[in-house]
């Protein structure tokens, strides 16, 4: 701040590129918690920086950003190594203009967040800001301190990485709603051979509960198994209210039981079919589900 009581020039670079720094911190994490937590690490390091020798910005706080983004992956990463159950990424309530950016919102999809997970580290951080933030590669070398030959070199092969467990198609946003519409309400009135209707042979389900909330603690697989798994919600109906939601730049569902926040529910849907249920009950990431949220490129 000025003496004068004003935001200072590094508070309002600052400001002025937050929905993107988090956006980038939430994709190397696919934790808003921690994507917060490197943006605080992100302003100390900012606000000491000599604003005069910055030649450009944005690309000066991305940098802090990924450097940042990558020692807590590396902590985080350990620390899941010992979760309890499937660990699954933090949902957002996605403002309607992330849907409008089609390479935004397939970027924060659950899907795509769990195939980033796969990853390495330096390779998430470089297929990031490559493929998701068009940055050039001598960009992304400082960033990641590696040549410029180095990053092509990962580039490529992440890529390739990513390519081969992507979703299958895009898929458009009617036919989309259509099965998200089946899925309801066959999810409501317990209705088995709805929901075998709309799951794919091969769908999978999986739960986090984070080992506070009870969950599956391993994927269910097949659509027989998890449409007997869905139509069992239907006993408690009387309680439960399933509405659709705006997550991750995806429709999707939310759970409520006696008004509150019980679950989350993404979907993947491949070929105008359910292939992929993933259903966050863990308290402590839901947080963000209760406000928009911002997300630049």
């Amino acid at each position: 701040m000025t003496e004068d009581g004003r935001a200072g020039p590094a508070v309002d670079a600052f400001v002025a590129h937050r929905n993107l720094l988090f956006t980038v911190a939430y994709e190397m994490l696919g934790s808003a918690a921690d994507a917060e937590d490197v943006l605080q690490e992100t302003w100390l390091r900012w606000a000491d920086a000599d604003l005069s020798a910055v030649r450009d910005q944005r690309a000066y706080l991305v940098r802090i950003t990924t450097r940042q983004s990558l020692n807590r992956l590396r902590t985080v990463g350990r620390r899941r190594e010992s979760y309890i159950g499937s660990w699954l990424p933090e949902p957002l309530l996605t403002a309607p203009d992330v849907a409008d950016d089609v390479e935004l919102a397939e970027s924060v999809s659950m899907a795509m967040l769990l195939v980033l997970e796969t990853l390495a580290p330096t390779e998430r951080a470089v297929f990031v800001l490559r493929e998701v933030f068009d940055l050039g590669y001598d960009e992304i070398a400082e960033a990641v301190d590696k040549s410029a030959a180095a990053v092509r070199q990962i580039a490529h092969r992440a890529r390739a990485h990513v390519a081969a467990r992507r979703p299958r198609g895009t898929v458009s946003p009617t036919e989309t709603r259509r099965a998200l519409d089946a899925f309801r309400r066959a999810v409501e009135t317990g209705d088995v051979q709805g929901l075998l209707d709309v799951l794919a042979p091969d769908a999978v389900f999986l739960g986090d509960g984070g080992g506070i909330k009870q969950a599956m603690l391993r994927p269910v697989v097949g659509a027989d198994k998890v449409a007997r798994l869905l139509a069992s919600t239907e006993a408690r109906a009387a309680a439960m209210s399933l509405r659709p939601a705006q997550v991750n730049g995806y429709p999707a569902l939310v759970l409520r039981f006696d008004g509150e926040i019980d679950t989350v529910v993404a979907l993947r849907i491949d070929d105008g079919l359910v292939s992929a249920l993933y259903a966050v009950r863990n308290p402590e990431k839901l947080s963000h589900m209760q406000r928009e949220t911002s997300l630049r490129r």
